[in-house]
């Protein structure tokens, strides 16, 4: 009687051990004491925070310098415009994928980077001034690829841009655009300091609803939609089959389309190391915690895989042309080779470092990778 005793409660702890061993490996990773609200801290107050102000402060100085171009226009205050608007662009960079909070509801990525633009409906917003910029159905008319058009594309010469640009309804609608995209930056900027920062750092659980969740999602969507597909794979045609190099991003002004993509990818780099906007100096963030639950769970390196697997990729840009219209016309396959490069990290990031983190994939990708 007392060996059957033994031998039931042998059996009882063996299905208790596999029913828990079960549950792990459809759990993924266990659950975790990380800090989090650490972690969110530092993303708000050294990375988000400031790279907003940053975006902001840029933006204020492309408003400033547009109204002394238009007191005085020339060739040469076109050119200082020109570089106000290339500094703005690459300091939207930095903050492109941060689409969470009053960014994601008011759709701030949307209206500020949504290319290629619509020539033909941008020149007929001029000449009607018949347009709601807040509809969506006019994505393609404003943002930094507008300005684009307006400053780079609207002629062969820059003096057939000057003249086009001291055009009542074309100056008008051009200085439209930039207060656009500073009133809503800096309202998404203001949410932030003013309340959002609160609610984003104490809603520090592990769910699809809370933050770390929604931003790493939100985040690894950016680098496979708007950095993988956007800037490279869809101007080389890897999903049409056919090239499309006016679809690169800055297509008129195209000898900045590489500066733009190494800012976002250093961006990128930067966030997942948890590199300080302002001091530079690491912080707690997404490879602290991917780096935490590896060494939990006794598994390989994997940020040094993902981050390798990014040197191989912008060494692969650093040797392509700083125009990638030409790039793609000249040698595509260059542009195909940087694109191989960047999926492969995106395969690391979907796959490997979501499940360490045991963070769900809340979107649907239709590339179907």
């Amino acid at each position: 009687m007392k060996f059957n005793k033994i031998v039931f409660a042998s059996i009882c702890l063996s299905l208790l051990f596999i029913s828990c061993g079960d549950d792990e490996v459809n759990a993924g990773f266990s659950t975790d004491s990380f800090d989090r609200k650490e972690m969110l801290q530092n993303w708000a107050d050294h990375i988000i925070i400031p790279s907003f102000e940053s975006y902001v402060n840029s933006l204020v100085d492309l408003k400033s310098t547009n109204e002394s171009f238009l007191l005085a226009p020339s060739t040469e205050s076109l050119e200082v415009l020109r570089s106000a608007y290339i500094n703005s662009y690459l300091s939207w960079q930095n903050v492109a994928f941060f689409d969470i909070g009053k960014a994601e509801e008011i759709g701030l990525r949307n209206f500020s980077n949504i290319y290629p633009t619509d020539e033909e409906a941008i020149i007929d917003n001029i000449e009607t001034k018949n347009y709601n910029l807040e509809l969506p159905s006019n994505y393609d008319t404003q943002g930094f690829p507008a300005l684009d058009f307006l400053l780079f594309g609207t002629a062969d010469s820059n003096e057939g841009i000057l003249n086009f640009l001291q055009r009542e309804n074309n100056s008008q609608y051009l200085s439209v655009l930039i207060d656009r995209l500073l009133k809503i930056s800096d309202e998404v900027l203001e949410d932030w300091k003013n309340s959002y920062r609160e609610i984003f750092i104490s809603n520090d659980a592990a769910s699809e609803i809370a933050s770390v969740d929604k931003l790493v999602n939100d985040y690894l969507l950016y680098i496979e939609k708007y950095l993988r597909a956007g800037k490279i794979g869809i101007p080389a045609g890897v999903f049409s089959g056919n090239t499309l190099p006016g679809s690169v991003e800055a297509p008129y002004s195209a000898i900045y389309s590489k500066a733009l993509c190494l800012k976002a990818f250093e961006a990128v780099q930067d966030f997942y190391s948890g590199i300080s906007f302002e001091s530079k100096l690491q912080l707690n963030s997404l490879e602290s915690y991917v780096d935490y639950m590896i060494e939990k769970n006794h598994s390989e390196d994997l940020s040094a895989e993902i981050k390798n697997q990014w040197s191989y990729a912008v060494n692969k840009i650093d040797f392509i042309s700083s125009n990638f219209g030409s790039q793609i016309n000249e040698d595509n396959s260059k542009m195909l080779e940087v694109y191989d490069e960047i999926q492969k990290s995106v395969i690391l990031l979907k796959v490997d470092m979501m499940q360490v983190l045991n963070i769900q994939v809340d979107y649907i990708d239709a590339d179907g990778d």
